[in-house]
């Protein structure tokens, strides 16, 4: 490394640390979960960019074969780190299950790839980490996108975060093998994708964190979903509670209703993901519609709404309740395709009932059943499913036997055979 390179790469390293004690200031100030993982991050890229560069090997002098292992493993543990608190920042559990299941496996994969990386030939275990990184990064890019379609508007930015990686792992990945000649011109490239890629990430990171600390001191929660303007998650599961509450003092049996939408990305993929939030507001004014403005309607997560429906007459009222909804809901929605002209799109959906008693149990549970019937309504010809009430098994509410029957008993009746000749006439 000579002059210019050196002082390159002293600034990118000094940005770096300043953006990781910044948040090791707010970190002390206010301690979380998520913000000590963002710490995890920064200090990440900060390890990443210090071993890949070359500055510690003018540095610290260590051990060639040190150095080796270290560069071999940085990229893979870094990214891997970075997917484990991503998982968190997403919502990635409740919001979609291939998300929370690759992150999470990345998490652990990609550091294990990388140790497994120098089971191999001496010359190939650099590329080996630099294609494990690189794959890891792209990843994590193209889920925070997908989010991103799915209605979390903060991924955009999380998403062109991931984006500056690739450059900057590709280039410190080149600079460590030694890769032809670069000069200070591209290294100063290289150096500054890194600290923009950890500026930004880290500036999305805490603005997400910061309206979680102000929802937490506060106590209050958002009211509205500001796409769909309905009930926001937090405001439903609250008239959830009170709801549960109040029926215990009136004994009075409502429903709950979650619909949960499936391969949104195809709407995306058709007309742009413009035209997924129009598809949004279509459904829930739709839900809102059929179980009347009286009855609260929000959304539980991005792919997922929830009707609550304080009273019904009688459980035998889940069956039309469900089918009208279910109805609704199939019925094509009119959205703007990519060049602003008029498309007619299907969505695939599914319709959960759940009949809700006093003292039916917590709220959590009661939304889970709900997701659960929601899910396997996919496959029912109505799109509409609640649970058997003998076996608990999810069933097609035209199918459901919602509430027993009652059977009149058999009186064998024995008529004289003047009074039947009678009759007969």
């Amino acid at each position: 490394m000579n002059t210019l390179t050196t002082m390159v790469w002293s600034m990118a390293l000094g940005a770096i640390a300043a953006v990781a004690v910044t948040r090791l200031a707010d970190f002390a100030a206010r301690p979380s979960a998520s913000q000590l993982r963002a710490v995890g991050y920064h200090a990440g890229v900060f390890l990443l960019v210090l071993v890949e560069s070359g500055v510690l090997r003018q540095a610290a002098q260590p051990d060639p074969a040190l150095l080796h292992v270290l560069q071999v493993l940085a990229g893979p543990v870094c990214v891997g780190v970075s997917n484990l608190w991503i998982q968190g920042w997403l919502g990635a559990a409740r919001r979609d299950r291939l998300m929370s299941v690759v992150l999470r496996a990345s998490a652990l994969g990609l550091p294990a790839l990388g140790l497994a990386a120098l089971a191999l030939q001496h010359d190939l275990q650099l590329p080996a980490g630099a294609a494990i990184a690189l794959g890891g990064s792209a990843l994590t890019c193209w889920l925070a996108f997908r989010a991103w379609i799915l209605g979390d508007r903060l991924a955009l930015w999380m998403a062109a975060g991931c984006l500056l990686t690739l450059p900057a792992i590709a280039g410190l990945y080149a600079i460590a093998m030694r890769l032809g000649h670069l000069g200070w011109p591209a290294q100063a490239g290289v150096a500054l994708a890194a600290a923009l890629c950890n500026g930004l990430t880290g500036a999305v990171l805490w603005q997400r964190e910061r309206h979680e600390w102000r929802t937490r001191e506060t106590g209050s929660v958002p009211e509205v979903d500001p796409v769909t303007k309905v009930h926001s998650s937090a405001a439903l599961v609250q008239r959830l509670v009170a709801s549960q509450k109040r029926r215990l003092r009136t004994r009075r049996q409502g429903a709950l209703l979650a619909v949960t939408v499936f391969e949104p990305e195809r709407i995306a993929t058709l007309a742009g993901p413009a035209a997924v939030n129009e598809v949004w507001m279509t459904l829930a004014a739709r839900i809102q519609r059929q179980v009347g403005v009286v009855n609260p309607v929000g959304r539980y997560w991005d792919r997922c709404f929830v009707a609550l429906v304080e009273s019904i007459p009688s459980p035998g009222a889940l069956r039309t309740l469900g089918l009208r909804v279910a109805c609704s809901l199939r019925q094509p929605v009119e959205v703007s395709g990519r060049n602003g002209e008029p498309l007619q799109v299907r969505v695939e959906l599914g319709v959960g009932v759940v009949l809700l008693q006093p003292g039916h149990g917590e709220a959590e549970d009661v939304l889970d059943a709900a997701q659960g019937l929601a899910q396997a309504a996919r496959g029912m010809p109505s799109r509409a499913a609640i649970a058997d009430p003998l076996t608990g098994e999810p069933t097609a509410v035209e199918q459901a036997r919602v509430e027993p029957r009652q059977r009149r008993p058999f009186v064998r009746v024995t008529r004289p055979a003047a009074a039947l000749h009678r009759s007969a006439r």
